[in-house]
């Protein structure tokens, strides 16, 4: 008999180090990607050397960015300032 899935019943997210494999595992493939890429880079015509070439060239800029897109949630509720809020005066005015 197979062992089912366990189904989540929380919003909680997953693990810090299921997370950390994740990235690890996507900035992996993106390197290999750019190793395919230098590799075309010497076996391919010059029009197509170029394209793999600037693929190479680009791709750990692309990699490390989706590799640290991780565990950030801001959710539509989140409010990073509000005009209505009041200083919390500590009874000193500057008055003349």
């Amino acid at each position: 008999m197979a062992k089912e899935e366990a189904v989540s019943i929380t919003s909680a997210q997953s693990s810090l180090s299921k997370d950390q494999s994740g990235r690890a595992r996507r900035y992996f493939i993106s390197m290999m990607i750019r190793t395919a890429c230098f590799i075309l880079t010497v076996i391919l015509p010059s029009p197509y050397r170029w394209i793999a070439l600037s693929g190479a060239l680009l791709l750990p800029y692309v990699a490390v960015i989706v590799a640290n897109a991780g565990r950030e949630t801001i959710q539509g509720k989140t409010v990073f300032y509000d005009n209505n809020l009041k200083a919390i005066s500590d009874g000193k005015t500057d008055r003349a």
